[in-house]
C-alpha cells in the first residue's frame, strides 16, 4: 500500500477550468429560470415584429439570476434576429448620463467621440437605432447619479424595450414620475431558488469545473446546503473554489468536509461587492446598524438622529429594508410586552458558521 496514492503529483490538479466557478459566466443551460426568460422574451417579441415592444420591471434578491437569465435571452436575441440591437449596461460602472451614452455609442462601433458633448452622442445613438430596433438592459439601476438618459430614450427611440435590473423593489417608486409615467413597466419578481434548483446549478457546475470523482458526497452536501441558507448561488461558487484550493494545497486527490469547512471559515466576511458601492445615506445607515447591532430599529434610527441623520422614520425604515434585501444587514420580528418590533442585525454577526 502505497502512503501516496491519495496525493496529487505534479502537474496534477483537481480543476479542469476555473472559468466555470465565475460569478460572470453564463452557462448554455439556464436551471430554474424558464418563466423569468420567457416574460423576457415576450417583452422584446414584439420589436421582431417591428413593432414597439414592453419596458420590464426586475427586482429580487443578489445572486439569483436576474443578470444571467437576462444576458441569456439576450444572446438568443442575437442569434434569431439583426434587426433588433440588444445593449447591456452595468449601472455600477456606467452611472451617468453621458458614460451611458458614450457606452453605447462605442458598441454601435463609433469611435473618437471623446470630446462630443452628451446631445451630440445621443443624435449619433438615435440616427442608428431608429433605423432598426433596440433591447436596452440596465442593471443595478440603485447605482445611477441621475436618470436623464432613461426619459430621452422613452422620448425619442421609436422601437424599444427597456429592462431595469435591481435587488430594491423600490427604486421604481424613486424614479422621476415623468418616467414613471411613460416607462409604464411590468414587474418581474425573481424568487429565491430552491434547495434542488441550487443543486442543479451547483452540480453542473462542479462537472464542468473540476475533474470528475474529485468531491466526496458529504462536502459537496454541505456546500449546497450552506448555499441554500444564505440564498446566493455565488456563494455556492466562491466555496466551491475555496474548497478545491485549499484540497489542492494539501496535496488531496479529493474534496473533503474538512476542505469545505475551511472554505466556509474564509467565507464569513465575504461579500460579491464592497460596502463601497453603496451611496453615502445607506453607508451612514449601515455604520449606525453596526455600532448598534441587535437593538430594536427604534433605538437603531434616535441612534442615527443624535449622529446627525436628517432621515424621517419611514425613510429610513425604507434603507433599512434596501440594506436588508442587499444583505447587508437581517432584520428579526420580535414579540414583547410593549407588542412587536423589529431588531437588527449587523451581516457580518451571521456567518455561515452560524447556520
Amino acid at each position: 500500500m502505497s502512503l501516496f496514492k491519495d496525493m496529487l503529483q505534479s502537474g496534477e490538479s483537481l480543476f479542469r477550468d476555473t472559468i466555470f466557478l465565475s460569478y460572470d459566466f453564463h452557462p448554455k443551460v439556464l436551471f430554474g429560470r424558464e418563466n423569468e426568460q420567457k416574460q423576457f422574451a415576450i417583452a422584446i417579441r414584439p420589436l421582431i415584429q417591428n413593432h414597439d415592444g414592453r419596458n420590464l420591471f426586475v427586482c429580487g434578491a443578489p445572486g439569483i439570476g436576474k443578470t444571467t437569465a437576462c444576458k441569456h435571452v439576450l444572446r438568443e436575441l442575437e442569434e434569431e434576429s439583426s434587426d433588433v440591437i440588444p445593449f447591456y449596461i452595468n449601472c455600477w460602472k456606467e452611472n451617468t448620463t453621458y458614460k451611458i451614452f458614450s457606452k453605447i455609442c462605442g458598441e454601435l462601433g463609433f469611435k473618437f467621440i471623446q470630446n462630443k458633448k452628451t446631445s451630440e452622442l445621443f443624435t449619433l445613438i438615435k440616427d442608428t437605432i431608429n433605423k432598426k430596433s433596440a433591447v436596452f438592459v440596465f442593471d443595478e439601476i440603485d447605482k445611477l447619479e441621475e436618470t436623464d438618459f432613461l426619459y430621452t430614450i422613452l422620448e425619442d427611440i421609436y422601437r424599444k424595450s427597456i429592462f431595469l435590473i435591481t435587488n430594491y423593489r423600490d427604486s421604481y417608486s424613486e424614479l422621476d414620475e415623468r418616467i414613471r409615467s411613460r416607462l409604464n413597466p411590468e414587474f418581474v419578481l425573481f424568487r429565491s431558488y430552491s434547495e434542488a434548483e441550487i443543486t442543479s446549478i451547483l452540480q453542473q457546475r462542479r462537472d464542468y469545473a473540476f475533474v470528475q470523482g474529485c468531491w466526496d458526497d458529504d462536502a459537496f452536501k454541505e456546500i449546497v446546503e450552506k448555499c441554500a441558507e444564505t440564498k446566493d448561488v455565488r456563494i455556492g461558487l466562491y466555496l466551491m473554489k475555496e474548497a478545491g484550493q485549499i484540497a489542492e494545497e494539501k496535496s488531496s486527490k479529493k474534496i473533503s468536509l474538512e476542505h469545505v469547512a475551511g472554505a466556509i471559515r474564509k467565507v464569513d466576511d465575504f461579500h460579491i461587492k464592497p460596502k463601497e458601492g453603496l451611496d453615502d445615506e445607506l453607508k451612514q445607515v449601515l455604520e449606525i446598524v453596526r455600532d448598534c447591532n441587535g437593538q430594536k430599529i427604534g433605538d437603531v434610527y434616535g441612534a442615527y438622529i443624535e449622529k446627525g441623520g436628517e432621515l424621517s422614520y419611514k425613510s429610513f425604515q425604507r434603507r433599512i429594508v434596501k440594506l436588508d434585501e442587499a444583505r447587508f444587514l437581517s432584520t428579526e420580528k420580535v414579540s414583547g410586552k410593549e407588542g412587536n418590533t423589529t431588531m437588527i442585525h449587523y451581516a457580518s454577526h451571521r456567518k455561515l458558521t452560524d447556520f
